[in-house]
Formats: C-alpha cells, sequence, structure tokens
C-alpha cells in the first residue's frame, strides 16, 4: 500500500482526494506498526512537515482533520500560521528546524512546542525570551546521533547534561528528536535514542520520517514527522511564499 502522487497541477478536488487518502494511509500504517509492537496508536501522533508546501496542500490537509504540523523554519512558519489559526483554533504547530538565536523571540511566541533545543547558547535564550514573556512552549532536545558534522543537536555523550542544564534554566523538556544519517540502520538510531530518554525520564521520542516511521514506532516514537508522503515533492519556499 502506497501513497498517492501529488501532482503541482492537479485540480482542487483531486489535490484534496489525494492528500486525503495520503494521510488515511499513513495513519493505517502507522496503527499497524502499533499494534505489532503491542502499542496502543493513539501514544503516536503523526506531524505533518508543511516546509515549502504551498498554501493549497496545506488547506487540503487541514480539511482532511489534520492539525499537527511541522515547520522547518520561524520565517515561512510566520507568513503562513497566524492567519490560519483563527480559523483552526485546536492548530498545534511544531518547530522542527535548527533555531537562531535571533529568531527566538518570534519562534517563542509562534510554536506550541520547540523541537531544535540543541545547544547552551539556544537554551539561555529560550528560557530568557520565556522569562520575559510568560509564554513557556514546551521543548525537546535535539540529540545528533550519527555525530554527523553537518547535523545540529547535541552529542549523544553530551545530552545528559544538557537536558539537566536546560531544566535548570526552566526550559520544559518534554522530549527529544533525532534524524539518523540516510545511510545508517535507523533502528540503531531510535534504540539510542529511546535510552538517553529512559535515564533523564523524558516522555516524547520524535523519530521517524517518510521512510522509516514504520521502523521508529517499535523504539517507542510518540511523534513522527512526515512530509513527502503526505504533500509531494516540495518547491522553493521562498517562491511559495512570495518572498
Amino acid at each position: 500500500m502506497s501513497t498517492a502522487p501529488v501532482g503541482s497541477s492537479a485540480s482542487g478536488e483531486a489535490l484534496a482526494q489525494a492528500i486525503s487518502g495520503n494521510i488515511a494511509t499513513i495513519r493505517n500504517r502507522i496503527a499497524k506498526a502499533a499494534r505489532a509492537a503491542r502499542r496502543d496508536p493513539a501514544e503516536i501522533r503523526l506531524i505533518a512537515v508543511s516546509k515549502a508546501q504551498p498554501a493549497d496542500r496545506i488547506q487540503a490537509a487541514l480539511a482532511a482533520g489534520q492539525r499537527l504540523f511541522g515547520e522547518n523554519r520561524v520565517q515561512e512558519a510566520q507568513l503562513r500560521w497566524p492567519d490560519l489559526r483563527a480559523s483552526y483554533p485546536d492548530l498545534d504547530i511544531h518547530l522542527i528546524g535548527p533555531l537562531q538565536t535571533n529568531k527566538v523571540k518570534e519562534a517563542v511566541a509562534l510554536f506550541d512546542a520547540i523541537q531544535t533545543v540543541d545547544r547552551p547558547k539556544l537554551a539561555q535564550a529560550l528560557a530568557a525570551e520565556m522569562e520575559k514573556t510568560g509564554r513557556r512552549p514546551p521543548c525537546y532536545v535535539q540529540v545528533n546521533t550519527g555525530e554527523e558534522e553537518q547535523k545540529a543537536g547535541t552529542l549523544p555523550e553530551e545530552a545528559d547534561g544538557f537536558i539537566a542544564e536546560c531544566r535548570a534554566l526552566g526550559l520544559d523538556i518534554v522530549g527529544l528528536m533525532c534524524i539518523p544519517p540516510v545511510e545508517e540502520e535507523p533502528g540503531l538510531h531510535f534504540a539510542l535514542l529511546r535510552e538517553i530518554a529512559r535515564r533523564n525520564g523524558v516522555e516524547h521520542l520524535s523519530m521517524g520520517m517518510s521512510a522509516d516511521y514504520e521502523a521508529a514506532i517499535p523504539f517507542g516514537a510518540t511523534e513522527v514527522r512526515v512530509g513527502t508522503a503526505i504533500f509531494g515533492d516540495r518547491g522553493d519556499w521562498k517562491q511559495l511564499v512570495g518572498r
């Protein structure tokens, strides 16, 4: 069973049907994987990754009942979600891309969770902004399980100390997030993240994407981040939002 292709020339009705069908297919696969792992499917939430997707595809997902979305860029999310919240007050928007310290103010104001806390300077900036505004979205620590130089995330051997530092600053660390190396067996990385979470008393595990979300579920994933399998290929976000 595969998801339906989503083309740029699809009519509104065809687009809505394709995306609705894709979401249903993915939810069914999540439920099947959860039952195989003797888990409750309700424990696992689907994050629709809306990075660089045009408005009609987002509207189709909303029409299908999807409310949890993941954004990679603060600027793009600022242009997309504030107006939509008026029509969909139950939206749950997570930041799943790198966060620069100069965007902390906007991120704290906009997102319902920040999944990419990865370094002390960012944690300090988030804590200061939350103290200033009183708004305290829950946070996830991003762990660079593959120790890849090009990827963000605290190193596994530093994760315990960094989680403790974040908590000492007053951040509500509810989860961990990782992006395994594409050329390696993802289960090894999911298992590592699960162990870090276990010994630090962290409940949520954001792991698994379009190619491996089913594999993440036996290792305890509570959120899976799926973009292409729902929406199709991405475009250039600056063109899509007219910037």
